[in-house]
């Protein structure tokens, strides 16, 4: 079983990449592959920019990497509420190229923040929005106020109750159905 995991940010000290990596660690006899935003940067999208360009290499790219997996494991950061910049324009160069960006693999979605709401705003959108885009989320997981909970020295969830809170999604999370 393939695991593709990401996260929305193009921080080089993300720790929704550090949530997601986790996160995706769980799934027992999977294989996981973790990516990183910067390597599909892209300019700034734009319809003159695809009228110029057409559709973008990097964001084929992308797709291609979310073909290969079973299960995407996506954190979101959250910026000012929303999905950070860095993930929305490769999701907009990704949809004008595929309407169904996620190709309906189930999905594990997450978001964590410095602050005590864990990135729940982001995770509204993403939960109303997604799903438009193929995102099959089949479990949904905030962790707030990371660098109290999160040990990032082991890479772990160090609050017992949200670590415990997160090994149950995992070993309840379905493929199919």
């Amino acid at each position: 079983m393939k695991i593709i995991s990401f996260a929305g940010s193009n921080s080089s000290k993300s720790i929704n990449r550090k949530l997601s990596a986790y996160g995706a660690s769980l799934f027992e006899n999977g294989s996981v592959e973790s990516l990183d935003l910067n390597d599909y940067e892209m300019p700034l999208f734009s319809q003159d920019r695809e009228d110029e360009i057409g559709k973008h290499p990097v964001a084929q790219q992308f797709l291609d990497k979310l073909q290969e997996a079973d299960i995407l494991v996506l954190s979101l950061a959250e910026n000012n509420g929303n999905y950070s910049a860095a993930f929305k324009n490769l999701f907009d160069w990704c949809s004008r190229i595929q309407k169904e960006v996620f190709q309906n693999k189930p999905m594990l979605l997450m978001a964590t923040s410095p602050g005590a709401r864990g990135g729940k705003s982001v995770l509204e959108i993403a939960e109303s929005n997604l799903p438009r885009y193929g995102g099959k989320i089949k479990a949904v997981f905030s962790l707030p106020s990371f660098y109290e909970n999160f040990d990032v020295e082991n890479n772990v969830i160090s609050n017992p109750d949200f670590d415990s809170q997160l090994k149950q999604i995992v070993k309840d999370f379905k493929i199919n159905g």
